[in-house]
């Protein structure tokens, strides 16, 4: 059968990875065709557009760039009616998901949503076109499905694919790691500025102002896998800060404490264990849309899920170099770890187990036959 993936960001690319391998293995002759990123390429198939083609961050950004974002709209229903899949498998990504899943619909496309916009924290009413464009919507955190039950919609929590991705991981050996990283033997402290250019720029030259304030450990930089290190050294300067490419799940397991940007991260971070401090800045006009119909308490996966102020979050004028090394330090004292360690663990369990990558692919398939 003919299987067709849309996929946004680096996120989108790691779950859309683990659907697809699932997929393979449900249905051996799978046809399958997908907006991505590289670790979607490598488990096969065929790669139509890669997601750092279209990485706009932010309302403003969007706008800006929003005859290009069209363009690609308009290629993706075409690419769509000439492939003719048995099912669309969105992933994420409304702004650009929900318009193609609208025309699909109209075009009598079958249409699989997996991993749900987040329409509860921001224009609840999309879920009025949710209803009406897709087909059969998978949900991967636990307060989602009482939230579309609410708004007479049934989904499928299947847990979330985070879980299987950690768990199912080789251990990284410490001693190897530093010495083929160039890496001493202080404590890390693990910086997550996030993936696009934007959020790069305007978070990595904070968390890097505290070096000389904690130079009795050692600062690494995650970098993403849509940048160049040559982007990174623009921000770094002459800093004394180590930088690890695309390596982020092995940074996490040998980390001692962590700076991380609002997204998926922040979760990852916490299923490895490792205290975090959560930090946000978008532009100012992005910041201000987004304050205006974000109706959330919090901004983090952590905090959202356990419904309480678990990791501390420091968004937008509150990111700054005095506030984030107050926060930093108190994630280091032993008592403050321990207390968010026991928070994690509660995390954990509520994300309701291994297997939905494989969850999601038999249902599409069991379905399709």
């Amino acid at each position: 059968m003919k299987y067709y993936i849309i996929a946004g960001e680096a996120s989108g690319d790691l779950h859309g990875s683990n659907l697809m391998k699932a997929l393979y293995k449900e249905d051996a002759n799978a046809d399958i065709r997908f907006w991505g990123g590289d670790l979607m390429k490598n488990v096969g198939g065929t790669l139509v557009s890669h997601y750092k083609e279209r990485a706009f961050m932010g309302f403003f950004e969007v706008l800006m760039n929003l005859s290009k974002v069209l363009g690609f709209i308009k290629f993706c229903k075409k690419d769509i009616a000439q492939f003719k899949p048995d099912v669309i498998i969105f992933i994420d990504n409304s702004g650009f998901n929900l318009r193609v899943a609208k025309w699909a619909k109209q075009h009598h496309f079958r249409t699989n949503y997996y991993i749900s916009p987040q329409v509860w924290a921001s224009r609840a009413s999309r879920v009025k076109d949710i209803k009406r464009d897709i087909d059969k919507m998978f949900v991967i955190l636990p307060f989602e499905k009482d939230f579309y039950k609410k708004h007479g919609c049934e989904v499928n929590f299947v847990g979330h694919p985070l879980i299987d991705g950690i768990a199912g991981r080789k251990q990284v050996d410490l001693s190897i790691f530093k010495k083929e990283h160039n890496l001493n033997d202080k404590p890390i402290i693990a910086l997550l500025p996030g993936s696009r250019k934007q959020e790069i720029t305007k978070m990595l030259s904070v968390m890097l102002s505290l070096i000389d304030d904690f130079s009795e450990y050692q600062f690494v930089i995650a970098g993403a896998p849509s940048q160049d290190l040559s982007f990174y050294n623009k921000i770094i300067g002459n800093r004394k800060v180590s930088f690890i490419n695309n390596k982020t799940y092995d940074l996490l397991s040998v980390s001692y404490t962590a700076l991380v940007a609002s997204g998926t991260a922040t979760l990852e971070t916490a299923l490895f264990k490792v205290p975090q401090v959560v930090c946000y800045k978008g532009s100012n006009i992005s910041y201000q849309i987004a304050k205006r119909i974000i109706t959330l308490k919090f901004i983090s996966l952590v905090n959202l899920i356990m419904d309480k102020e678990v990791v501390k979050e420091l968004i937008q004028n509150d990111f700054n170099t005095k506030n984030l090394k107050a926060e930093l330090t108190k994630i280091l004292d032993d008592n403050h770890r321990e207390k968010l360690f026991l928070e994690y663990f509660d995390l954990e369990s509520k994300l309701g187990g291994k297997g939905a990558s494989e969850k999601v692919a038999k249902e599409i398939v069991s379905n399709l036959k």
